[in-house]
């Protein structure tokens, strides 16, 4: 039998968190799913990668979920001639105090949207990776927190428009989960003709949440429960990718972990204090998509997660 949810004394907080999903179903309208995969990734302290052309939507979904969280929002448009000082900041002289001083970068802020990252050199690229990974950044001799919290959303224009390159697998699995926004249904694409787009009433938005009570959340997040069967299945699910013909590699251990972590976030937002096998099933294509080199790329990767989720058994 499922157990609701009870954590009496964040009541005001998983309001405030509903409320903002439904702002955000508002604004990214026809895109449900993916407007909760990019808050199950933010409870989940992960970072987002979201794959699709140009003019589809992305920056706006990044912009309404910064500002109805109640976070600092900086966006950073990455092209090849973006240095990692450009990103993370630079030490200048002060000749008045005879010292450098520390210039940050855009990366210190809560919510950093990393713009067409698939343009960047593998430096600036690599640069970014400490960040998201150490949530830190090393710049001469000295190690500086970033803010708490730190959430990453970059996007990747497909590989086959010019100037673009594909991301390292190492950078690649720093990303919690991927998604693809696509082209609105037709509603929701008369409804922006209509109304003349998203972009003023994304500036409008009110912050619904704030940093202090986010972190509340992801620390409640940390707290649902997942039994020792729902470890079973995940477990059988990497092996299933580990053992299937079509994957050059399967998933990592780091990449169970995240998708326990994925899952619990997912549960949460279902109103759950416990993981159900159905959270699995619901973050796994979007968390194992980008993780999985196909040794034969002319393969759907998601026709063959539908299959390994179809094939693992439940314990």
């Amino acid at each position: 039998m499922t157990r609701l949810v009870s954590f009496p004394a964040s009541g005001t907080s998983r309001a405030a968190l509903h409320a903002s999903l439904d702002q955000l179903d508002r604004v990214i309208l026809g895109k449900s799913t993916q407007v909760r995969l990019a808050l199950t990734c933010l409870l989940a302290r992960g970072h987002l990668l979201i794959e699709d052309q140009p003019g589809v939507g992305k920056t706006t979904l990044a912009q309404a979920l910064a500002r109805t969280c109640g976070l600092h929002f900086r966006r950073v448009q990455f092209t090849s001639d973006l240095l990692p000082a450009d990103l993370l900041g630079v030490s200048i002289w002060d000749a008045g105090a005879a010292t450098f001083r520390f210039q940050p970068g855009p990366v210190f802020s809560e919510v950093l949207l990393a713009d067409e990252i698939n343009r960047a050199t593998p430096r600036t690229q690599g640069a970014l990776l400490e960040a998201m990974e150490e949530r830190q950044v090393s710049e001469g001799g000295v190690t500086r927190p970033l803010p708490d919290p730190f959430f990453v959303i970059a996007t990747q224009n497909p590989a086959a428009f010019v100037g673009t390159s594909p991301l390292p697998e190492a950078q690649l699995d720093r990303f919690l989960l991927t998604v693809t926004l696509g082209y609105p249904d037709p509603r929701a694409e008369r409804n922006l003709l209509e109304t003349g787009g998203r972009s003023q009433t994304v500036r409008e938005l009110p912050a619904v949440l704030s940093a202090p009570v986010l972190l509340g959340l992801q620390r409640e997040v940390d707290a649902v429960h997942a039994a020792p069967p729902l470890l079973d299945y995940l477990q059988l699910l990497a092996r299933a990718t580990r053992e299937h013909p079509a994957f050059e590699a399967g998933l990592s251990p780091r990449a169970l972990l995240a998708l326990l972590a994925a899952a619990r976030a997912w549960a949460y937002l279902a109103g759950r204090d416990m993981v159900l096998p159905e959270d699995v099933q619901a973050v796994f294509p979007s968390l194992a998509a980008h993780r999985l080199p196909l040794r034969d790329p002319s393969q759907s990767v998601g026709d063959l997660l539908t299959r390994v989720l179809a094939d693992t058994p439940i314990p």
